[in-house]
C-alpha cells in the first residue's frame, strides 16, 4: 500500500497511539501479543513508558530558535534526525512486504535500520531496497560459524555496523506467548539462517544461543569482521565501562523493550549514569519506551546522541506499509522540532540537561503509625514500653 491508498490511511494517524489503535485492529491477537508483550509481569514494560511520563521540560520564553537542525552524527554517518529503527525479528508478521517496506521507510526518513539475525527476508533484498545506513543485530550462537557466517554475509551485502545483544542469553518469560501457545507461521522464518526449527522463538533461544558469553565475544566479532561493533543491553556504568575497555565502538541503552528481565529498571532512568561513565568516548544510544518526539529530546537531554524506535515501526507498518512506518518516523522528527522549538533548541547538538524539569516520583503510600505499647508500671514509674531489667532496678 504504497500509493494513494497508503497515504490515505496514513493521514487519519495523527500520532503513534493512533497507529497501535490501528494495528491492533488489523492484526491477529498472537501476533499483536508477540508484538507488544513483555517479560513476566510486564513491570519493565511498563516502567519504560512511566519514566518518560514523569520528565518535564522546561520552555524557554523569546529564544529565538525558528527550524532548528535534527540531524546528528553518530559513526561518522549524519542522520536526518537522530533516530534509527530498533531491531525486531519477523517484520513479515505485519505485513507480506516485511524489512524491505521497513528499509525503503527508513530510508525515506533518512535514518538507519538495524537487521535483526531473525529478519524475514533477505540481507540482500534488504539493501537492495534501502536508501539508508543498514546495521545487523547479532545473536550469538553456539555453533560459533553460523554467527561468523552471518556477519559475513550482512557485511557482503553492504551493512555497514554489528549491534551485538548482550542481555539474552536466554528469551526472558513472555507470558502472553506462554499463555498463546505462540508458533510462527509456516511461511515464516529467518531466512538469513540455516534450516531449522524456528516455530518457537523461546525453545529455538534455549536450544542454540549461546548463554556463557563474557566479553571476549566483543573481541572476537571485532576479528572476524571489519565492522564497527556496539553493544546493546547496557544498564550500568560498570557494564558501560567494560564494554569500551572491550572495543566497543557504540553502546545501547536498553532493556529489550522489557521482554527479558522484569524488574529490571526503564531505560531513561539509567541512560545519565551510562552517558557520564562514558565520557564522550562512544556514541550511546537509547532504546524502549520512545513515543513522543518530546521523548526523544528527553532522551538527549539525559546523554544519548540518539534513539532507536521499535514497535511503533511495526505498527506503521501493519497499518500501510512503508507508507506508514515512514509516516511514525515522520511523527516523531515533527514532535521533536516542535519541543525544540518551544524549549528554545537550535540543534540536536546543544541539547543540555538544563531542559529537564525535576522528575515526580511516584507518591508512596505514608505508612500507618506503630501502635504504641501500654503504660506499665514498674516500682517507681510508669513507662510508655515494657519495662526491662534496668529499669525495674532505678
Amino acid at each position: 500500500m504504497t500509493g494513494p491508498a497508503g497515504r490515505a490511511a496514513a493521514v487519519d494517524m495523527l500520532t503513534l497511539t493512533d497507529y497501535a489503535g490501528r494495528a491492533r485492529t488489523m492484526l491477529p491477537a498472537s501476533v499483536w501479543d508477540f508484538i507488544e508483550g513483555g517479560a513476566g509481569e510486564e513491570r519493565t514494560l511498563a516502567a519504560n513508558r512511566a519514566a518518560f511520563d514523569r520528565v518535564r521540560l522546561f520552555p524557554r520564553a523569546l529564544s529565538g530558535t525558528d527550524r532548528p537542525s535534527l540531524t546528528a552524527t553518530v559513526l561518522g554517518r549524519t542522520w536526518r534526525t537522530p533516530l534509527a529503527v530498533a531491531p525486531m525479528a519477523y517484520h513479515r508478521l505485519v505485513h507480506p512486504a516485511g524489512e524491505v517496506a521497513t528499509a525503503r521507510a527508513a530510508g525515506a526518513a533518512g535514518v538507519p535500520l538495524v537487521v535483526s539475525t531473525f529478519a524475514s527476508r533477505t540481507f540482500e533484498d534488504i539493501e537492495a531496497a534501502a536508501g539508508g545506513p543498514l546495521w545487523l543485530q547479532v545473536y550469538c550462537f553456539r555453533d560459533r560459524s553460523l554467527t561468523r557466517d552471518l556477519v559475513a554475509r550482512a557485511e557482503s551485502a553492504g551493512f555497514e555496523a554489528l549491534v551485538l545483544t548482550v542481555d539474552a542469553p536466554i528469551l526472558g518469560s513472555r507470558h502472553r506467548d506462554l499463555r498463546n501457545r505462540f508458533r510462527l507461521p509456516k511461511d515464516i522464518e529467518p531466512v538469513n539462517l540455516p534450516d531449522g526449527e524456528y516455530s518457537s522463538p523461546g525453545d529455538h533461544a534455549r536450544a542454540e544461543f549461546a548463554t556463557a558469553l563474557d566479553w571476549s565475544v566483543v573481541e572476537w566479532l571485532r576479528g572476524v569482521s571489519s565492522l564497527p561493533v556496539l553493544v546493546k543491553g547496557v544498564l550500568t556504568a560498570s557494564d558501560a565501562r567494560l564494554a569500551l575497555s572491550s572495543g566497543a565502538a557504540g553502546i545501547v541503552v536498553s532493556n529489550h523493550g522489557g521482554r527479558q528481565l522484569d524488574g529490571a529498571p526503564a531505560t531513561l532512568e539509567v541512560l545519565p549514569e551510562v552517558a557520564a561513565a562514558v565520557a564522550g568516548a562512544c556514541p550511546v544510544l537509547l532504546d524502549s519506551g520512545v513515543r513522543r518526539g518530546a521523548d526523544v529530546l528527553a532522551a538527549l537531554a539525559s546523554g544519548a546522541d540518539g534513539v532507536l524506535v521499535g514497535r511503533p515501526v511495526l505498527h506503521g507498518l501493519a497499518v500501510a506499509r512503508e507508507v506508514g512506518a515512514q509516516h511514525v518516523l515522520d511523527i516523531l522528527a515533527s514532535e521533536l522540532a516542535d519541543a525544540m522549538v518551544l524549549t528554545g533548541t537550535s540543534s540536536a547538538d546543544d541539547v543540555a540537561p538544563a531542559l529537564l524539569g525535576p522528575r515526580p516520583r511516584p507518591r508512596r503510600r505514608a505508612r500507618p503509625p506503630r501502635p504504641r505499647s501500654p503504660p506499665t508500671t514498674c516500682g517507681r514509674q510508669t513507662c510508655t514500653a515494657v519495662c526491662g531489667t534496668r529499669c525495674s532496678t532505678r
